[in-house]
């Protein structure tokens, strides 16, 4: 079981919103909800400092989410934050039904064919609107792989890998 207090990266600080420090957020997972429902956000700058913000504001504007947090309001006050990963603790995330996972907890996965093959470790995972695609890197390739289920057999968590049956064609891409 993990820790509650862990911190699971949710979105991004893009820019200032206006004069009156409210910031543009990209989120990771496209959802709102565990953003709007938590009190607080935790910024870890790129360097890998962490501060913590309690929630003043939250609206949606042109498919990008605009926050603003409690005892920041001027433009030169959030500049700065721009580029800083926005986190959640654990326990403020909505629980997950039987094969959900967070995309946190995927990165760093095994990914092996269904015969055997390892293709390499999930790197980093995009959405497309239709599906999720794993970025999977095996030593000087890397593999897309489609979050589906005629691709994905099994996800392993406690042995730390993702089976897949590869489509015709899609290791060769």
């Amino acid at each position: 079981m993990r820790d509650s207090e862990e911190l699971i990266p949710v979105g991004k600080i893009i820019g200032p919103h206006g004069i009156k420090g409210h910031l543009k957020l990209h989120s990771y997972s496209g959802n709102a909800d565990s953003l709007i429902a938590a009190r607080s956000v935790t910024l870890k700058s790129p360097a890998g400092s962490l501060q913590t913000y309690t929630i003043a504001s939250f609206k949606t504007n042109s498919g990008k989410f605009i926050v603003g947090l409690q005892g920041l309001d001027d433009i030169n006050q959030v500049e700065p934050l721009v580029g800083h990963e926005v986190c959640l603790r654990r326990d403020q995330l909505p629980g997950l039904e039987e094969g959900e996972y967070y995309w946190s907890d995927l990165i760093g996965l095994q990914v092996v064919t269904d015969s055997g093959t390892l293709l390499g470790s999930v790197t980093d995972i995009f959405e497309t609107g239709s599906s999720d695609i794993y970025v999977v890197q095996g030593g000087e390739r890397e593999y897309l792989i489609p979050a589906i289920a005629d691709v994905i057999k099994t996800v392993d968590m406690a042995g730390g890998r993702i089976v897949i049956t590869p489509l015709d064609g899609l290791l060769e891409l």
